[in-house]
């Protein structure tokens, strides 16, 4: 079942015709403010939580230690214990933010996203398989790499069962559903045959966590999205007239099979990477380019905004599930309790449209 297949319409008075000289554009200037407010808050944000733990930090304190002024104990606890926690969350956020507007974007689709179309489960079947398998002993980069192995391989059979000379996104949200319930099946296999003391240590690893988090996660993460997020902002061009569907594509020139699988291949790596680094948290990229989208007031979901929102999102759980939550959570478990009614609403008004 397709939900919401039809582009948003833009609104009439789209932005400001700015002319300089012979050169003159139009500035939408919602889309330029939320990037901007978004970023923001973030930093604060992320400054805030940076001084949440057993020995707070106020957040000038923090601010200056980011900057190169604080002192020793605090430099060594903001930026060895608590900042590769919050710079793997914001890097996490930002690939599932700017993936899953790629994805609803390709497949004029709400419910496309990489929790639907099953790449995060196909993570989850790579980390499992590797600590129930190995008994537990593998270790350092060995779950996120099997992660990253799984999230890629359930990407590519996406890409290659739904590839018909181009790739319908009708046909990808069902090749993607039916991706999901086998890795599921999977998952659910490797668990009940898997040792009691493995089974909870996968457990915890598919429920989404940052937790213990160090500069090694985050590098493979940073490294991959210094390539990937130019090559999605090059893509979005494309994808601002792919949203009008095949035909049109074509007749405004658009090499369509290559920019179509070019947008399905950005948008597996970002999730892969982002998933290996912290495990599948979930629903962000379903919830966050349709908050944006809605924001910036524009007929598809914007890629910048989607990201910083979802680096935003998935800082501010975590910093919920540490200081508000009467005991600290997975950050995943807390995103999926915000999704999952949102998923509800978006089912129930796609069968009152339908009818």
């Amino acid at each position: 079942m397709t939900v919401g297949t039809a582009p948003r319409p833009a609104p009439l008075r789209t932005g400001t015709v700015v002319r300089v000289g012979r050169v003159s554009g139009i500035v939408r200037w919602r889309q330029l403010v939320v990037p901007l407010a978004a970023s923001v808050v973030l930093v604060l944000l992320s400054a805030v939580s940076l001084g949440r733990g057993d020995f707070p930090i106020s957040v000038p304190d923090v601010l200056r230690t980011l900057v190169g002024l604080g002192e020793g104990a605090q430099d060594f606890i903001v930026l060895e214990l608590r900042a590769p926690r919050i710079v793997v969350g914001v890097l996490v956020g930002l690939a599932l933010g700017v993936a899953g507007a790629l994805f609803q974007t390709f497949a004029r689709n709400p419910l496309a996203s990489p929790d639907t179309l099953g790449i995060t489960m196909g993570a989850s079947v790579g980390a499992v398989a590797a600590i129930v398998l190995s008994g537990g002993t593998l270790a350092g980069f060995g779950i996120p790499f099997s992660a990253l192995l799984g999230a890629l391989l359930v990407g590519l059979l996406l890409f290659a069962l739904t590839w018909r000379a181009g790739i319908d996104g009708y046909r990808l949200v069902l090749v993607g559903i039916a991706l999901w319930s086998v890795s599921t099946a999977l998952v659910d296999w490797l668990l009940t045959t898997a040792d009691i003391y493995d089974a909870a240590a996968a457990y915890v690893w598919i429920t989404g966590s940052l937790n213990a988090r160090t500069w090694e996660n985050a590098l493979p993460l940073a490294v991959a999205l210094a390539v990937l997020l130019p090559l999605a902002l090059a893509a979005s061009r494309s994808l601002a007239v792919l949203q009008f569907g095949d035909d049109t594509a074509r007749g405004l020139g658009v090499r369509l099979q290559a920019a179509q699988a070019a947008v399905v291949l950005i948008a597996n790596g970002c999730v892969a990477f982002a998933v290996s680094a912290a495990g599948p948290i979930t629903f962000v990229a379903l919830v966050v380019p349709q908050i944006a989208v809605r924001l910036t007031g524009g007929s598809r979901p914007p890629l910048l905004a989607s990201g910083l929102l979802g680096a935003l999102l998935v800082v501010g759980a975590d910093l919920v599930t540490r200081t508000v939550l009467p005991e600290a959570l997975p950050v995943g478990i807390l995103t999926a309790v915000l999704g999952a009614p949102y998923l509800l609403w978006l089912l129930v008004r796609g069968r009152r449209q339908f009818t």
